[in-house]
């Protein structure tokens, strides 16, 4: 079948980040604009629902329906309440600044896991490696972290296989020295990460920056540029890494994907919302 995306809104004119659903919105982030948008898929309308984002990246829901962020300006990991309140819930690791976290994924037991970049915004002196962190819930409600991955120069979008077992993390470094990556890590009953696996190396291109799954466990995810390669696309791997289909975007840099029921919801580096109707479906952990 073959997608095609058209554009929900008129282009913002700047980056569009973090789609999320819950369960009657569509909402993303304007990082740039410090803000969270929605829309509304049955009327159409669109509505900025937060502001002051601390330049709010990726956005997901817990199994609880409760929303959170990486705030890459605030270099914090945050918890955006009903009442507008908006609450720190990790800012350091081992008594050291996070950087800029950039996306996460969320299992069903609370645990957050986030891409931690060197690079993007550092304004005082903090972890001096970009890395997968992981925030495990404590009884007394705080978070306490754990570095994951010891091998990522600049982790990106990340995501969970349905059972849980496995991490898709994109590489996603765009300096010629380092890799471009789709890998796969073993998810051991203690949260720690170990059996890497490339499933797919981009070589000189631009890799993954957001993706999601569908309900048969295929990867989602947003790829290409307009600099080299076929451009912007979603790309469908299956969980040996192997291309199943690619999808052209409208855009230069799609930057981030989800599901609402068929209909794939992707923003971009432009402003872009975009929707395609699918022959798949999405799995997402909320609603």
């Amino acid at each position: 079948m073959s997608w095609s995306f058209k554009e929900v809104i008129p282009k913002i004119g700047t980056i569009t980040e973090g789609a999320c659903w819950n369960g009657s919105l569509l909402l993303f982030s304007n990082i740039s604009e410090n803000r969270i948008l929605s829309f509304n898929p049955e009327t159409n309308e669109l509505n900025e629902i937060i502001k002051d984002t601390g330049g709010a990246n990726g956005l997901n829901f817990n199994k609880d329906g409760k929303l959170f962020a990486c705030e890459g300006i605030r270099r914090q990991l945050s918890i955006y309440h009903d009442t507008g309140k908006k609450e720190c819930i990790v800012d350091s690791h081992d008594n050291k600044k996070i950087n800029s976290p950039n996306d996460l994924a969320i299992t069903p037991f609370g645990s957050i896991y986030f891409s931690d970049r060197v690079g993007d915004i550092n304004p005082e002196v903090g972890l001096m490696y970009s890395a997968i962190i992981s925030a495990e819930p404590m009884e007394d409600g705080s978070y306490k972290t754990y570095r994951r991955t010891f091998d990522t120069s600049m982790p990106n979008g990340l995501l969970f296989s349905k059972n849980y077992d496995e991490l898709y993390v994109a590489q996603s470094d765009y300096r010629a020295d380092q890799k471009r990556e789709l890998r796969s890590y073993k998810v051991n009953k203690d949260g720690s990460l170990n059996e890497m696996k490339v499933l797919h190396d981009f070589g000189p291109h631009r890799g993954i920056d957001g993706m999601t799954l569908s309900d048969d466990g295929l990867i989602v995810a947003c790829t290409g540029w307009e600099i080299s390669g076929p451009g912007g696309n979603i790309t469908i791997f299956d969980n040996k890494g192997r291309i199943i289909e690619t999808h052209p975007t409208p855009c230069e840099r799609p930057t981030n994907c989800t599901f609402v029921g068929n209909k794939l919801y992707v923003t971009s580096i432009e402003g872009h919302l975009l929707v395609a109707e699918t022959d798949l479906n999405g799995y997402l952990l909320w609603p």
